[in-house]
């Protein structure tokens, strides 16, 4: 699979945004960025974790260095969809992402049983993940993405998410795009990913509009809001069926 790009190394900045908010920002971008080749696409991600969500209870911590394991595809796959595995690590505020692009059904036997055809360095440290955290697939994370790059300089990158939704159950992400809202319907998450300092347009914009830069997790705001919840919920409920004081 040529022609995608496998090694990133940069800042995120996220913010916030209503739709409303995004209807008044996109002309603005517009003067700056262009918006890629493939327009609106659906996002479809399996994120991989422990099974008492060990990776992303460390990611919540916020320490100096993390790391999320994923699959991800754009739009809903087939089993011969291009598809992504993805080792995405943040060490001291600096995104680095490391992937390899294959057939879906082919990066699903990858992680499942460690099968690949061709061993790169990249392959090798997405093996060494799996071999320390012995991950399984925990949560599908889904959202319409707008991506932009900049006129002057293309390695400048804005993306707009929108309709992120999770779940739980249903992990084959060629079943479609369902699940339920991860914050309000209207939340809207913009990114921008610079190699360095943010453009001052970008500054000037965002300070114009009031709209400032944020902590957002999908899949952390997935946790935080419902999966750690229920999951309590159901211990809790074994528990108490396991004594006579259940009703």
């Amino acid at each position: 699979m040529a022609g995608y790009k496998n090694v990133f190394k940069r800042v995120e900045k996220k913010y916030r945004l209503s739709r409303s908010q995004v209807d008044i920002i996109l002309p603005m971008l517009e003067r700056y960025m262009v918006v890629d080749k493939y327009g609106l696409t659906t996002i479809c991600n399996i994120y991989f974790d422990t099974l008492d969500y060990k990776m992303i209870r460390q990611s919540i911590e916020k320490p100096a260095y993390k790391e999320k394991l994923r699959l991800r595809c754009y739009n809903v796959p087939r089993g011969d969809s291009p598809a992504f595995v993805e080792l995405k690590k943040k060490v001291v505020g600096t995104v680095y992402k490391r992937r390899i692009a294959m057939p879906y059904d082919e990066a699903v036997e990858f992680l499942a049983e460690r099968k690949i055809k061709t061993q790169t360095q990249i392959t090798k440290e997405i093996e060494y993940v799996i071999d320390f955290y012995k991950p399984s697939p925990r949560v599908a994370l889904f959202y319409d993405r707008i991506a932009m790059y900049g006129k002057e300089d293309k390695e400048l990158r804005i993306t707009i998410d929108s309709n992120m939704k999770w779940r739980t159950d249903e992990l084959d992400l060629k079943l479609g795009s369902h699940g339920r809202y991860i914050d309000e319907e209207d939340t809207c998450i913009l990114e921008i990913k610079v190699a360095n300092a943010v453009p001052l347009w970008f500054s000037s914009m965002m300070s114009e509009l009031k709209i400032y830069q944020t902590s957002f997790s999908k899949y952390g705001t997935a946790y935080k809001k419902y999966i750690c919840k229920e999951a309590f919920a159901r211990n809790k409920e074994k528990t108490l069926k396991g004594n006579e004081f259940y009703v």
